[in-house]
């Protein structure tokens, strides 16, 4: 069985509440009516009874009654004034409860049938009793003598409740008008209502909903990427533990309010984009400690006006792991091609040193050999020797060979130990070999000579590396934004274009360090590092 969606839910209780608002508000307004007509209809009788007990004419004949009878004097009177004020009865009696006049000219000389002691006692009461006429609606006055207040007689002046009813219903057909009217306004609101609702829900009922939040919720906090959305004020609506992990955020119980950007400690570049909620794809940003990939969208539901702008939605792709592995990755292929570079050359020195043995030529032969030999170990010795680093070492010796295929001669010098430095090994190693990397870049692009200098220098404060080249330098206004993300002077489509410098600056900082840039006539940049709580010796 098809289960009724939320809006047809909502949609049955707000007609089944209409209905009995109606049926309620109906009965209060009858009952109120019934007893306003009970109400005007006792102080009619009491008016018209205290105006017959107060005629001289009905005095004189209550004060005549021991002598003569006052009923053809009474009766007529009684049956004018009846026809007059629109009553149903009117009774002139003794003290004893007599009647001398009745509407029934047989009950004339009966016993009154009804309460008398408040009149008795000389004061006039309403009340609803049933008597010959049946139930009805009666005052009762006392007569008093002039002068004395004594009691003569009684006036009973009263309507029947059938008449009542009668006039009662004359009402009832408005009350149901105005029942339907409330009733079809509460219906159609009650419709408008659940199609509203409904186009909201997209007709799923309670459970579904609360199916679909856990979905949501489960999807939400279960993927590794990280996704945050942004209303149109700019505030930072949804995001999940992995978004909160990527950007440094806390985390927030879900009723709390949303943080807006401009309070939210986030890089800048990737502030603009979150409030700007334009489409991004695979967009790089670079947060303190991470490199991040943004993909953003924006987000709208479907109106009567064609589209109603919810925000925007965005996923964070942590890319840190990905770019330290591209870095060693590209230091694997430098030492590979520095290797295949050597092999290379290696066996063409091979091939003139067989050459020159066949020729009988030996010493020349040896002399060759041992050359070559001091030449290729020189530079690996000293960096062994002094940095004590094999990772930098092997780094740094496959991109000199790198260099020297591009016509730039590297030159290195290091003073001190870096392994006494207690430096992260993958740290140093982006460090120096974007820096490298966009040494040889520039000396390549240079006029001759073409030349790249290491130096890293290990002391007490700490570690200062600095690598310069014979390129053109870098302008003063350009020093800041080389070394921000997504900057570059390479060509367009170059890969890594825009990541080097940022990603040895953010290594720089992870170590606490700094790295400046200066020269226009050849660039220098320059890292410094202080010493570790935790450096060796």
């Amino acid at each position: 069985m098809r289960q009724l969606s939320l809006a047809r839910r909502l949609f049955l209780l707000l007609v089944l509440a209409v209905v009995l608002f109606t049926a309620f508000t109906g009965t209060a307004f009858y009952l109120d009516a019934r007893d306003q007509l009970h109400q005007a209809a006792g102080n009619r009788t009491l008016a018209v009874a205290e105006a017959i007990a107060d005629s001289p004419l009905v005095a004189n004949a209550a004060l005549e009654a021991g002598r003569t009878n006052p009923t053809p004097a009474l009766q007529p009177y009684a049956e004018q004034v009846i026809s007059d004020a629109k009553l149903d009865f009117i009774t002139i009696m003794a003290p004893d409860g007599t009647r001398w006049t009745h509407p029934n000219p047989s009950e004339i000389g009966g016993k009154y049938i009804g309460s008398t002691s408040e009149a008795l006692a000389g004061h006039p009461f309403t009340e609803t009793y049933t008597g010959t006429l049946g139930p009805s609606v009666r005052t009762i006055v006392p007569i008093k003598a002039p002068g004395s207040g004594r009691v003569l007689g009684m006036v009973a002046a009263g309507v029947t409740v059938t008449n009542l009813d009668v006039a009662l219903a004359s009402r009832l057909p408005a009350l149901l008008g105005i029942a339907v009217v409330v009733l079809l306004l509460g219906s159609v609101g009650a419709a408008i209502l659940e199609r509203r609702l409904s186009k909201a829900t997209h007709g799923y009922g309670l459970e579904q909903l609360s199916q679909l939040f856990a979905y949501y919720e489960s999807v939400l906090h279960s993927v590794r990427e990280g996704v945050v959305m942004v209303d149109p004020r700019g505030r930072l609506v949804i995001r999940n533990d992995q978004a909160s992990e990527l950007l440094g955020l806390p985390n927030t119980e879900a009723s709390a309010p949303a943080p807006l950007l401009a309070d939210v400690d986030l890089p800048e570049s990737l502030r603009a984009l979150l409030a700007s909620g334009r489409t991004a794809h695979d967009e790089i940003h670079l947060t303190k400690d991470r490199v991040l990939v943004v993909n953003q969208e924006p987000a709208s539901v479907p109106d009567r006006r064609g589209a109603r702008r919810l925000g925007s939605v965005a996923t964070l792709r942590d890319q840190t792991e990905i770019e330290t592995l591209g870095s060693e990755l590209a230091t694997m292929r430098t030492l590979s091609d520095a290797l295949r570079s050597q092999t290379h050359e290696h066996a063409n020195r091979l091939h003139t040193i067989v050459s020159l043995l066949e020729l009988g030529r030996t010493d020349q032969a040896l002399e060759f050999a041992t050359e070559d030999l001091s030449l290729s170990q020189s530079l690996a010795n000293e960096l062994v020797v002094s940095v004590q680093e094999p990772v930098l070492a092997a780094l740094v010796m496959g991109k000199a060979a790198q260099a020297h295929e591009r016509g730039v001669r590297l030159d290195a010098e290091a003073t001190g130990s870096l392994a006494d430095a207690g430096l992260e090994p993958q740290h140093l190693v982006t460090i120096v070999g974007n820096l490298l990397d966009n040494a040889i870049d520039a000396a390549a692009a240079a006029e001759p000579p073409r030349w790249v200098a290491l130096e890293l220098h290990e002391e007490a404060g700490g570690v200062l590396i600095e690598v310069s080249d014979s390129g053109t330098g870098v302008p003063p206004a350009e020093r800041e934004r080389i070394l921000q993300f997504g900057h570059s002077t390479k060509p367009h489509g170059t890969a890594g274009r825009g990541l080097g410098l940022a990603l040895a600056r953010r290594s720089a900082e992870a170590l606490g360090g700094t790295l400046a840039v200066e020269g226009t006539g050849g660039a220098v940049f320059t890292v410094s590092i202080p010493a570790r709580n935790g450096r060796k010796g």
